[in-house]
């Protein structure tokens, strides 16, 4: 949000069982879209901005910090928090919201 960003949110599963209401196909869970495994704990996170130009400036905003900041760090010596094989972007558009 430091560069723009509307919202911000980072969402921790905690109900990850799906109810298949009667009639209807079998859902898939958060958990078998990641493979998740007993023990792993599910993330999900998004960003809000007034438009895509807008994301798009905020983000160039955001790289061009994190390349200063990082500019001497070789990346084998950041080590990730979590596997980024799981790990999955993407813009969306609202189509319904309140």
């Amino acid at each position: 949000m430091k560069f723009g960003a509307l919202d911000y949110y980072e969402c921790m599963g905690h109900d990850m069982k799906v109810k298949t209401m009667e009639g209807m196909p079998k859902q898939r869970s958060f958990k078998d879209i990641t493979n998740a495994k007993d023990g792993e704990t599910i993330w999900f996170s998004y960003i809000t901005f007034k438009s895509k130009t807008h994301r798009d400036q905020v983000n160039k905003k955001v790289m061009a910090y994190f390349d200063k900041k990082y500019a001497n760090v070789n990346p084998k010596d950041m080590p990730m928090p979590f596997d980024v094989r799981k790990m999955a972007y993407g813009g969306f558009k609202v189509e319904v919201g309140f």
